[in-house]
């Protein structure tokens, strides 16, 4: 079974390495990209069989190491 986690930051949190993308991406061209906001993801391979004892145990994952639920927010996919 395969997890996909998305973290990004919260809103209201400053992103300053999505502004630099921003900025990049104005001076090569791409005018019209008003706000970027920079998150990452991160997939698991998962041994077990139980999609909700699996949600369950990466939701744990996520709020013991993966993110920073201070000012980051996540959500799971199970597959």
């Amino acid at each position: 079974m395969k997890a996909r986690v998305h973290v990004m930051l919260k809103d209201g949190v400053l992103d300053p390495q999505g502004e630099a993308v921003r900025h990049a991406l104005g001076h090569l061209g791409f005018g019209g990209v008003e706000a970027v906001r920079q998150g990452k993801v991160i997939e698991l391979d998962l041994a077990g069989t139980d999609k909700a004892a699996a949600e369950a145990e990466v939701r744990e994952m996520c709020e013991k190491l993966l993110a920073n639920t201070v000012i980051e927010k996540y959500t799971i996919e199970i597959a």
